[in-house]
């Protein structure tokens, strides 16, 4: 009779076991971001999820929840922190509230194009922002594109920067995006971005500025009838995991993350750099007048704001940036 005990009782425990190593073996993902599906950033998400299940062999899923589902950027930044969530590909403004640093890559004019940024981005100066983000609880698989940022509003064309005196314009949760604003005598207006349509529908604010692929994926050009190629702002798209989920991990499963994200990273940022010129002519052709505004009045206006910002807390970052970006 002990002996039949025994033996279910090791048996019990056997399944148990098992049970409880098939779990350990199962790892399940949530993937946040707010772009609509379209987006390069959304594509990316999913490459990314598709890229991990394949290496995994099928053990490690992504879930991709798109739209600001789970919340806005800052309220993703949160939950990766505590742990909340495991993995956003989030916003610039939004994760330079936590790493101020961030904010360094969004000097006004610093870069003509996209690959001027990523060089910076995937060299010594990239690898420092990494190592201040894990230092707040955040790990970076990559810096995605979002994008040169170009403005549209629903008043007039925008053809130097007294046209934006007394406009309303919408901004991300982004110190120095508003910082710009200021300097071109508009009045910024902090909106939430999927909350962003409905407020230009409903002329809550004047105008706003964003990338085209943003512009066109949410369909700002319904709304809004007049667009200026300002080129004023890069901005990149932090692909972030939580520390404390990135440290359950095993070596391999580790590897298995970045592997993919250097795939979903070179995805996203090609479908971001070939969206300009394809998009541009799409948007003419919805009806959007499309204005070539004077780039040295914009930038000598705005001059200021990279002083402010080199003088500030995170000056020397600043400075460091803008010396690499302008090659001195």
């Amino acid at each position: 009779m002990q002996r039949k005990t025994f033996l279910k009782t090791t048996l019990a425990a056997a399944v148990l076991l098992g049970c409880g190593w098939a779990q350990a073996q199962s790892i399940k993902l949530t993937l946040g971001h707010g772009a609509a599906p379209g987006n390069p950033r959304h594509e990316a998400a999913v490459k990314f999820a598709e890229v991990v299940k394949a290496k995994s062999g099928g053990r490690i899923e992504v879930q991709v929840a798109p739209s600001a589902q789970l919340g806005d950027d800052a309220a993703m930044v949160t939950a990766l922190r505590s742990g909340a969530l495991d993995l956003s590909a989030n916003s610039q403004g939004a994760v330079a509230n936590v790493v101020p640093e961030y904010a360094a890559f969004g000097m006004p004019f610093l870069f003509a194009d996209l690959p001027a940024a990523w060089k910076l981005l995937d060299g010594p100066l990239g690898k420092e922002l990494a190592d201040k983000s894990e230092e707040k609880g955040l790990i970076v698989l990559g810096y995605w594109d979002n994008g040169i940022r170009h403005m549209t509003n629903s008043k007039r064309p925008l053809t130097k920067p007294e046209d934006l005196k007394g406009l309303k314009m919408r901004t991300p949760p982004d110190a120095v995006t508003v910082d710009i604003m200021k300097a071109l005598g508009a009045e910024p207006q902090q909106i939430k971005f999927s909350e962003l349509y409905v407020a230009l529908q409903q002329g809550v604010v004047d105008g706003q500025e964003n990338p085209l692929m943003n512009i066109h994926a949410s369909k700002i050009y319904e709304v809004q009838k007049h667009l200026a190629l300002t080129g004023h702002k890069y901005e990149m798209t932090p692909f972030l995991m939580s520390k404390r989920s990135w440290d359950r991990l095993s070596q391999a499963d580790r590897a298995a993350l970045r592997e993919a994200a250097a795939e979903a990273t070179a995805l996203q940022r090609r479908l971001s750099a070939e969206a300009d010129a394809k998009l541009l002519d799409d948007l003419k052709a919805k009806g959007v007048h499309v204005t070539q505004p004077d780039v040295a009045a914009f930038q000598r206006a705005t001059a200021i704001v990279s002083e402010q910002w080199g003088a500030g807390p995170i000056g020397p970052f600043v400075k460091k940036v803008v010396a690499a970006a302008r090659g001195h």
